[in-house]
C-alpha cells in the first residue's frame, strides 16, 4: 500500500487528528482498538480526509505542513473533498 496522509475527527468541525501511515487499514484499526491515547481520549475515530504519496517522505513532509495549518485551513481541505464529513472508512468496506 502507498504511503499516505490522513485526517480523523471526531465529528463535523471537533477535535482532528492528522497521521501519516504506509498501511492505512492497519493504523485505523489501531485507532478504532483504542491503542492511540490522544484519539481513545477524544473519541477522534472519523476518516474524513486521505491523500496518498508516492513515498513515505513524501507523506511525513506533508503531514508535518498539514500539522502547522490553521483550523480553518484544515476544514476547507476536508470540505473540499468531503462536504458533509463522511466516515470514508465505511466507503472503503473496512470498517461497519
Amino acid at each position: 500500500m502507498e504511503a499516505c496522509i490522513y485526517i480523523l475527527a471526531s465529528k463535523k468541525g471537533g477535535t482532528f487528528y492528522i497521521g501519516v501511515t504506509n498501511n492505512l487499514r492497519r493504523r485505523l484499526t489501531e485507532h478504532l482498538g483504542g491503542k492511540v491515547t490522544f484519539t481513545q481520549r477524544y473519541r477522534v475515530k472519523r476518516l474524513v480526509y486521505v491523500e496518498f504519496h508516492s513515498s513515505i517522505d513524501e507523506a511525513i513532509t506533508r503531514e508535518k505542513r498539514l500539522k502547522n495549518w490553521n483550523r480553518a485551513w484544515k476544514i476547507r481541505l476536508i470540505e473540499g473533498h468531503n462536504p458533509d464529513w463522511n466516515d470514508l472508512s465505511k466507503h472503503l468496506g473496512w470498517i461497519d
